[in-house]
């Protein structure tokens, strides 16, 4: 790493924020405006230089000013890896890590930001991976391509922009984001977001990950957060299958959260979540300037929550029951991500998966021939999620259509869908 000649320390912008809080409510904006100063300092001095590395799609954002103002979507990619801190936290850090990716999140942000995908490949998943550049050797470089590998192992093969480049292959669009956050930084992030709320249908006591909580809501945040994200033996099936479907009813409960306290709109909460992302995370060289991270969190502050659509990559069992491959219904999600297109989930897709998690209230049951509850259109007008129609029955030509809902074994849920994580049973 450069040497930092003659780089001055710059001031705590936490003695900022304190000294802005000990004046009167009449300076209050000129001491945020103040913090916020401080604090684009300060989050610059958590930033590595150089800039970790550059994906090869990076250069489609070379004429792109800013993320959250922007006319066109985005397409990020995030990786987990199980890699024990030093300090033996998690495990000895030379016995107990293997450095797997076994988190593969990819966020899709629509071309006009009208709707958002988050889609989890499981860690089991069998790809083919593309010939990449060897992170560890000299320029140009490159690691040969490699086929029916578990999509965990090809971070230790070839780090982070061999993993995205390994998803650009799998899905079909080019991904020029990413990043990469460990045990330690899920932790500190959902500390500084101020805790997440999550439900359980039952007591899970899992010594795997240290989980313990009773049947019931909570809100998690720290290591209990990390350990909810984690467990993996106590959920579901007691799969990978089973721990994604834990963790999108995390994330949705997150985005109802942040959009409920507003915590975009709040300049000292927004430093600290950024703080704690940069501090914690190795991120691709366009995401090192703080304020494109914030404009891609204000990209989709106002979005409808049941916009936002977290899916699980449809795959099914190897005959040895081993690993995963993509399912036929995957070529579904592959071209709605190369068309922009919204996803509508099956309403009873995960409630017929054995993984799955449960509903927070089951809905009511309808009956055929049932009349329409009181309120309910009968002039053609929609109903939720359902086109317009003309007096003909046909759909009326100005009104939008809804996309059809994949196949049922296509799982997830909505950002506005509260979900609850089931114990494994078996």
């Amino acid at each position: 790493m450069a040497a930092r000649h003659g780089r001055q320390r710059r001031p705590s912008a936490w003695r900022a924020l304190g000294k802005g809080l000990a004046a009167s409510v009449a300076v209050l904006l000129v001491s945020t405006l103040g913090i916020a100063a401080y604090a684009v300092a300060d989050l610059y001095d958590d930033i590595q230089e150089p800039p970790t590395f550059t994906l090869e799609s990076e250069e489609v954002l070379a004429e792109i000013p800013d993320i959250g103002v922007m006319d066109g979507g985005l397409t990020f990619f995030l990786a987990g890896i199980d890699k024990r801190p030093a300090d033996g936290s998690f495990g000895d850090p030379e016995e107990d890590s293997a450095v797997l990716n076994d988190v593969n999140l990819l966020v899709h942000i629509a071309q006009d930001h009208s709707h958002v995908e988050v889609v989890s490949f499981p860690r089991d998943l069998l790809v083919s991976v593309p010939e990449c550049a060897d992170p560890n050797g000299a320029a140009g470089e490159t690691l040969s391509s490699m086929s029916s590998v578990k999509i965990n192992t090809v971070f230790q093969h070839g780090g982070l922009g061999c993993v995205a480049e390994t998803v650009e292959e799998l899905v079909g669009i080019p991904i020029p984001l990413a990043g990469v956050v460990e045990f330690a930084g899920v932790a500190a992030i959902s500390e500084a977001i101020g805790g997440v709320e999550v439900c359980l249908v039952d007591p899970i006591d899992d010594p795997w990950s240290g989980l313990n909580l009773s049947a019931g809501t909570h809100s998690i945040s720290g290591l209990t957060a990390l350990a909810f994200l984690r467990t993996r033996h106590a959920v579901g099936d007691g799969s990978d299958l089973g721990r994604i479907s834990s963790q999108q009813a995390f994330m949705a409960s997150l985005m109802r959260k942040v959009q409920a306290e507003g915590v975009l709109d709040d300049p000292i909460r927004m430093y600290s979540i950024a703080k704690a992302a940069l501090a914690n995370m190795q991120l691709s060289s366009y995401l090192q300037d703080p304020a494109t991270l914030i404009s891609i969190a204000r990209t989709v502050q106002d979005l409808d929550l049941s916009k936002i659509v977290f899916v699980q990559y449809p795959t099914r069992y190897t005959e040895d029951l081993s690993a995963v491959v993509p399912s036929d219904s995957a070529e579904a999600i592959n071209a709605a991500l190369q068309a922009d297109a919204p996803i509508e989930l099956s309403a009873t897709a995960t409630d017929h998966a054995s993984y799955g998690t449960a509903p927070e209230t089951p809905a009511p049951e309808n009956t055929a021939g049932d009349a329409p509850p009181d309120g309910a259109p009968t002039d053609g007008a929609p109903t939720d999620g359902a086109p317009a129609v003309d007096a003909s029955g046909a759909p009326a030509t100005d009104a939008p259509m809804d996309p059809p809902p994949l196949p049922d074994d296509v799982t997830g849920q909505a950002g506005d869908e509260v979900r609850c994580s089931t114990a494994n049973t078996g």
